[in-house]
């Protein structure tokens, strides 16, 4: 998986998409990345190791057959800090 793109729109494996605001570091050290879910506007905060993470395309619950948890929405990006 490719390093997380600020200002672009990803779908996540379930269907939803948010808005990836920033990546920042937690307290200990943890590189995290900084999203907004595009269906309610909460602002949340994961781990980057898990929002890169693959997933099994035979999950019940992965809807959108994608490999990883979070994909680039590419007929759906646009870059909003520019």
């Amino acid at each position: 998986m490719e390093s997380i793109k600020i200002g672009k729109v990803y779908r996540h494996f379930k269907g939803n998409y948010v808005f990836v605001e920033n990546t920042g570091t937690y307290f200990d050290g943890t590189p995290v990345v900084i999203y907004k879910g595009l269906n309610n506007g909460k602002i949340y905060v994961r781990p980057i190791s898990i929002f890169n993470e693959e997933v099994e395309p035979e999950r019940d619950d992965n809807i959108t057959n994608q490999k990883y948890r979070f994909e680039i929405a590419n007929d759906l990006s646009k870059n909003y800090l520019k």
